[in-house]
Formats: C-alpha cells, sequence, structure tokens
C-alpha cells in the first residue's frame, strides 16, 4: 500500500473553507526534484487568488509554494543535495502538506543558525525585498526611500536591509501596533496613509523621495508618485488594495520625468546562480542577527482556512505560517 500523509486538498474553489485536510499518497520525487519532509509553510495572498479562482489553477488543488525542511529522498539526477540536507524554497510544488516537491535547481540551502519555522518565512519576502532595493532600483547610502505597509512581510524585511545599507527610510502603517513594529525594524519616521505624500514632502525639505516601494497599489499609487523626487522612481510589486487602473504616461513628464516599473519575483529568479545569491544574502543575514523575520501567526495545518481568514482580513502582522 501507498504510504499516505496529510495535507491540505481544496476540490473546487470557493472561500476559506474550502481547505480541507486530506489524506493523500507522498509524493514520489522525479528526475531533478527532492522530496521534503516540511517544517513550516508559509502562507500568501496568491494562495487565496488560487483558492478562490481569481488565479486559474486546476481542482483538486494543494496549495503553497514557499516552505522549508530537511530532504527524504533524491530524484534522478539530483547531485546538488543530500539526503537530510535542511532547505527551503518559493517555489515549491502542493506545500500545504507534511510533505511535498521541491524542484533541485530551485531548493535554498538553509544554513546552520536559522531555524526552519524561519526559514519558511523567508524565501519569498525576502528575496522579493532583495530584488526590490538592489535590482530593480538600487538604492544607495543615503537616499530617501517611502515604503508601504511598514509593519507588512515585506515591509519590516525590506526595512532592515535598507537602514543596513544607511538609507534613509519613511514607512506607512494604518495603526499603532504597526507603528511599533515598523520603528523596531528600524523606520526613520512612520506615517499614516492620510496625506502621506503631503508630509513626505515636509520630511525631504520639498524635494520627495528617490524611490517608493508600493506593494498596496491602488489606494496608495496617486500618493506614491507625488511623493517623489524628480527622476524618482515608483516601484508598484503589489496591489494588496487592488489593482491600479490604467493611467496617463503624461503624468510622468509632469511629475519630473518620474519612472514607474512593476517587477515580479519570477524575473528576478532567471537561474541558479541569481536564486543562490539573493537567498544567500537573505539567510546569511539571519543568520548573523542582522535580519529578523517576524512570525506574526502559527496555525496547524488543519486550519490553513484560518490562515487565509486572517491573511485576507489583513489582520496579520509580519509572516503567518502552517505548521504540519
Amino acid at each position: 500500500m501507498t504510504e499516505q500523509c496529510n495535507a491540505i486538498v481544496a476540490t473546487a474553489p470557493g472561500g476559506p473553507e474550502v481547505l480541507q485536510l486530506t489524506r493523500v499518497p507522498i509524493p514520489v520525487p522525479g528526475p531533478g526534484e527532492v522530496l521534503v519532509k516540511i517544517a513550516a509553510v508559509g502562507v500568501n495572498f496568491i494562495e487565496s487568488y488560487q483558492r478562490s479562482g481569481i488565479y486559474p489553477v486546476p481542482f483538486p488543488f494543494t496549495p503553497g509554494a514557499e516552505a522549508a525542511g530537511t530532504i527524504l529522498s533524491l530524484g534522478p539526477g539530483v547531485k546538488s543535495f543530500d539526503v537530510g540536507d535542511r532547505v527551503a524554497t518559493a517555489e515549491g510544488i502542493g506545500c500545504y502538506a507534511e510533505y511535498a516537491i521541491f524542484p533541485a535547481d530551485k531548493a535554498l540551502p538553509v544554513p546552520a543558525g536559522v531555524p526552519l519555522d524561519v526559514a519558511a518565512a523567508l524565501p519569498l519576502q525576502g528575496m522579493t525585498a532583495h530584488y526590490l532595493m538592489n535590482s530593480t532600483y538600487h538604492v544607495e547610502p543615503g537616499q530617501n526611500v517611502l515604503v508601504h505597509a511598514g509593519a507588512g512581510g515585506v515591509g519590516l524585511l525590506l526595512t532592515q536591509m535598507l537602514k543596513e545599507r544607511e538609507a534613509r527610510v519613511i514607512t506607512t502603517v494604518s495603526t499603532d501596533e504597526k507603528e511599533e513594529l515598523s520603528r523596531a525594524a528600524g523606520a526613520d519616521d512612520v506615517l499614516r496613509y492620510a496625506d502621506f505624500a503631503a508630509t513626505v514632502r515636509e520630511l525631504t525639505d520639498g524635494d520627495g523621495v528617490d524611490v517608493v516601494y508600493d506593494g498596496v497599489g491602488k489606494d496608495t499609487f496617486d500618493g506614491s508618485l507625488a511623493s517623489l523626487r524628480t527622476r524618482g522612481t515608483l516601484v508598484l510589486f503589489g496591489g494588496a488594495s487592488g489593482q491600479v487602473p490604467p493611467f496617463d504616461l503624461q503624468r510622468l513628464n509632469a511629475g519630473g520625468s518620474l519612472t514607474v516599473v512593476r517587477p515580479k519575483l519570477g524575473d528576478y529568479l532567471l537561474n541558479a546562480k541569481e536564486r543562490l545569491w539573493r537567498s544567500t544574502s537573505v539567510f546569511d543575514a539571519a543568520a548573523s542577527g542582522h535580519l529578523a523575520a517576524r512570525i506574526g501567526a502559527r496555525f496547524p495545518l488543519a486550519e490553513a482556512g484560518s490562515a487565509h481568514t486572517a491573511l485576507q482580513g489583513r489582520v496579520t502582522t509580519g509572516k503567518v505560517i502552517l505548521e504540519p
């Protein structure tokens, strides 16, 4: 009889209640794959879009691309890892489970000193923060930076990494609790969303910031443009409040030769070398104590639906994880 394990399976699109704990066969790694015993799973917004049918996926469907654990077996041709190695990924397959398959070329070595729950909380948001400040717009020491959702998963990591580079970091948050978290991460100034562009101008002597990192989208886009200095850059990397509608490009001219970029993580993980550079930078910073991942909520695997409800309600801070 084929060995079985627990996994979350949605048989049809719908609300969080469709995420049901189910017994499934333990997967077998194919060529270029590794089988991982999952220690923790990172929960991300994209999975709520997949679950609900906004992003088409085949059903029955097990969500989850981000996780960390220990390799149990190697598929044919895998030579870069050994059984027993600790690995994480942001590009796994069906990770809401006790066991999951990682493509070996997308598995990230986890160094000693980084617990596996932290390793599960870091890949997607940590590598996102890394590409935002190193590749989409390379931040230099002394530059002024505005980061929206400063107490979110990306916001907290990005703030810490920007302060390591000696940038001035201004963040936006919605509550006093989130302000405390953002300040603890190193933010120099923490604002509420109301009239943030005018306050940014005041804080920068009327000049505006060099770059805005905006993962909120529709509700902040206009203010983000208004916060930029001449030849400033708006990096729009998400749409937590909704997608930005089409706009007149002439606004970039009128605003002072502005630049708008709409990147995504996958385009900054084009090969094994780039993936290793970003993941090693993030994990080494965590191992050395220079980067702290905040796990804001933990749920047992069986309560994946509750994890989605908490995430979509925007009541969480930092990272939400599942623990099999």
